[in-house]
């Protein structure tokens, strides 16, 4: 980092390539399963690069479709989000012709997955036809939809249905991959082998840096497709190969899985005194806590309520956030690096909060200024 802060002879891919960008494309090229000549794009964020993987596939494919599902959110910027299917982002519609599918949640199955597979049949024997079809967009673990683990073999059996009919398999793994989850790809856990793989978030470290990974014919569809100034510069792209240096140098993947658990079931163990607490789910350091008014009946505690419970968490001193459609979910998603006594202190905050919530000790307006959806 010092050294590209340093001699930095220019911040741009666009003049002539620079080693920091040609080394990290090359580390995640080794890193990132994948079949034939692959190429790498960077960008900024997990928006520009969900929405540069929108656009290629479909300018490369011929195709003008896409498969996402209810629940997803793959980004902020006009291509990204009309491929998104999150309640919070219903002030902007869909692109034409997208399908949004349910997100089968085995906590609360109002849809099952043999119900989403059988819906996908219908669609492509009806108004579907899959020749019209460039890609599905997948969530390997619904991050801001609630943190909901797919049911086993659910994403494999969407994959295979997409592989028969030439249908590009997008993974979004901004926000859960790169050891997140306990493997280095979230992916892994569902058995899948995308064609084009999508990363943001940790990638940079805190730096603005995102990737998109993908088959050579596609990624090389036209030149200057998807150009932007800074992208790729040396300081960003020394920062990602710094954080890939480290996941694998510090085991980060064994500590996620590990720590991750440690911090599950530290949650799970709250659900004795802590009556909002529904379930307890995720993988390694992406946990989900969902939030009920009734155990018995799974009914999803008012918004309200989580953001109560974050804003006095908040003031004895750790941050988090919700999600999912109701806003009911805590989002715990601390530094890889995070120390079981840290854990422990975190679940003791939690633990805390929840109670002066439960007391009454948060009131509406002390939240209403910050309210997310």
């Amino acid at each position: 980092m010092t050294a590209a802060c340093a001699g930095m002879a220019g911040a741009s891919l666009l003049s002539y390539p620079n080693e920091n960008a040609v080394a990290l494309a090359e580390d995640l090229l080794r890193l990132t399963p994948g079949q034939g000549e692959r190429r790498v794009w960077f960008g900024h964020s997990g928006s520009d690069a969900n929405d540069c993987a929108m656009r290629v596939v479909q300018a490369a494919t011929g195709r003008s479709r896409f498969i996402s599902f209810i629940g997803s959110y793959h980004g902020n910027l006009s291509g990204s989000m009309s491929v998104s299917g999150h309640t919070a982002m219903t002030h902007t519609l869909p692109r034409a012709g997208v399908v949004l599918l349910p997100y089968p949640d085995p906590y609360r199955s109002r849809f099952s997955a043999e119900q989403v597979l059988a819906l996908l049949d219908y669609q492509f024997a009806t108004t579907c036809p899959p020749q019209q079809v460039a890609a599905i967009f997948i969530e390997p673990l619904m991050s801001d939809g609630g943190l909901i683990v797919p049911p086993p073999r659910f994403l494999a059996a969407i994959q295979e249905r997409c592989r028969r009919h030439g249908i590009q398999v997008i993974v979004d793994e901004v926000k859960v991959g790169l050891a997140r989850s306990g493997k280095l790809h979230c992916f892994e856990h569902e058995g899948l082998e995308p064609d084009l793989v999508v990363f943001g978030k940790g990638l940079g470290g805190g730096l603005p840096l995102s990737a998109v990974i993908g088959p050579r014919d596609i990624m090389d569809h036209a030149p200057a497709f998807a150009l932007q100034t800074t992208a790729g510069n040396p300081v960003a792209t020394a920062a990602g190969r710094a954080v890939l240096r480290t996941i694998v140098g510090e085991e980060l993947i064994e500590r996620a899985n590990r720590v991750g658990g440690m911090l599950s079931s530290g949650l799970r163990a709250l659900s004795a005194r802590q009556p909002m607490i529904g379930e307890v789910r995720g993988r390694g350091l992406a946990v989900g806590v969902d939030l009920v008014s009734d155990r018995e009946s799974r009914e999803p505690a008012p918004v309200t309520t989580a953001a109560k419970v974050i804003y006095r968490a908040y003031q004895l001193g750790a941050v988090f956030f919700y999600v999912g459609l109701r806003g009911n979910v805590l989002e715990l998603t601390p530094p890889l690096t995070i120390a079981q006594a840290e854990v422990e202190e975190g679940v003791a905050i939690i633990d805390q909060a929840m109670t002066d919530v439960g007391r009454g000790l948060v009131s509406d307006a002390d939240v209403a200024p910050f309210m997310m959806w």
